[in-house]
């Protein structure tokens, strides 16, 4: 029957605009929307919100929508706000700057700026101020993990990272794409000077708020790997990070999966808010200090992976219902198991201000590290 459901889902999405299609299937009962609401003076400077049920005050998602820097608004991912709000989570979903209006690093200035009006105005809205997960798809997980990893950002709005974020999502987001082979990512991120102060992956560490990274193995718009080398740069810094790859699946599947009415495309949802629930009101959560386990694909029992791998075993169903299982196992394609601990290459760069430390010249592997466009 979910075959037969599959492919008429699928037919109504060829025949429709996707968007369209998911925002029509978004839940409407017992959610209250606010729309427009401005964060910062300027256009592309507003908000929604997507408040579930009941008084609160709720937990609180800001999701950043991703576009490749270039293309995106808000009212495109009502599907995202109204699906973790009938969870349970007050959804804000801001608008930003985009290129060639703006560039590095304008959109984060206005996502933090979006985050400390969430922090200062919520509670109005029935949203908890001390339970905010961040949570980006594509170049909005490049964002919200720049966010979190890289404390300027928000600090410059009265933010911290490591005080007042519960917790991080990025679902197929581009960390480590570096050399860039794309013209207009050139032009986006020139002002970066250095442009490893672009890049995630030379800001992970473990004192950040615990951060959940998911990717389809089937990602041919940012590659999987981006995903592998954060989680593991992050899991070798001693940081809290939950790691998710799908068979099979996208770059637009990943996120689709949220709504209701197609979670059978991928995991995503059921993770997502099984991190949320795990962090909510749980900053000071233990951090895992173990290797990561590996399920076994019969009997589903978990045992520790062996040293330098990164091993999960993820269900997922496909089209025609037939469950398929994906484990992604093995070292990342830059094996972090085998690096000098004392001389990572991904800690934390030289700033235009002379803040952090210094890094190498040239980072290893980084001629296959990189993405086509996010």
């Amino acid at each position: 029957m979910r075959g037969v459901w599959g492919i008429a889902m699928m037919a109504w999405l060829s025949a429709c605009s996707p968007v369209t299609v998911l925002n029509a299937l978004a839940p409407k009962a017992g959610i209250t929307e606010t729309p427009n609401i401005a964060y910062a003076p300027g256009d592309r400077h507003a908000l929604d919100i997507y408040a579930p049920a009941g008084s609160g005050p709720h937990p609180v998602v800001v999701f950043i929508y991703g576009g490749g820097w270039t293309d995106g608004n808000k009212a495109e991912y009502r599907f995202v706000g109204a699906a973790l709000a009938a969870k349970g989570f007050l959804t804000v979903v801001p608008d930003y700057r985009l290129f060639p209006e703006v560039r590095f690093p304008a959109f984060l200035r206005d996502n933090a700026a979006a985050v400390a009006w969430t922090k200062a105005e919520i509670a109005r809205y029935g949203g908890d101020p001390g339970r905010i997960f961040l949570m980006g798809h594509s170049a909005g997980a490049y964002n919200v993990a720049m966010l979190t990893l890289d404390p300027q950002w928000l600090e410059a709005d009265g933010v911290n990272p490591d005080r007042d974020i519960a917790g991080t999502i990025g679902l197929a987001g581009p960390y480590d794409f570096l050399p860039l082979h794309d013209p207009e990512l050139e032009d986006i991120f020139a002002p970066a000077g250095d442009l490893r102060l672009s890049q995630p992956i030379a800001f992970a560490r473990g004192s950040a708020p615990p951060m959940f990274l998911a990717a389809g193995t089937a990602d041919k718009t940012v590659w999987p790997r981006n995903t592998e080398h954060l989680a593991a740069a992050i899991r070798a810094d001693g940081g809290v990070v939950e790691e998710r790859l799908y068979d099979g699946v996208n770059h637009t599947k990943i996120i689709g999966a949220l709504s209701g009415a197609l979670t059978w495309l991928a995991p995503s949802m059921k993770d997502v808010v099984g991190f949320l629930d795990q962090y909510d009101g749980s900053r000071t959560a233990a951090r895992a200090e173990s290797p990561p386990l590996m399920a076994n694909a019969t009997s589903g029992v978990t045992t520790d992976a062996a040293p330098g791998l990164t091993a999960y075993v993820v269900p997922v169903v496909s089209t025609d219902a037939a469950p398929t299982v994906m484990a992604g196992e093995g070292p990342p394609s830059t094996p972090f198991s085998t690096r000098d601990q004392q001389s990572r290459w991904w800690r934390p760069l030289v700033r235009q201000d002379g803040t952090g430390t210094s890094a190498p010249d040239s980072l290893p592997g980084a001629a296959n590290n990189s993405a086509p466009s996010p």
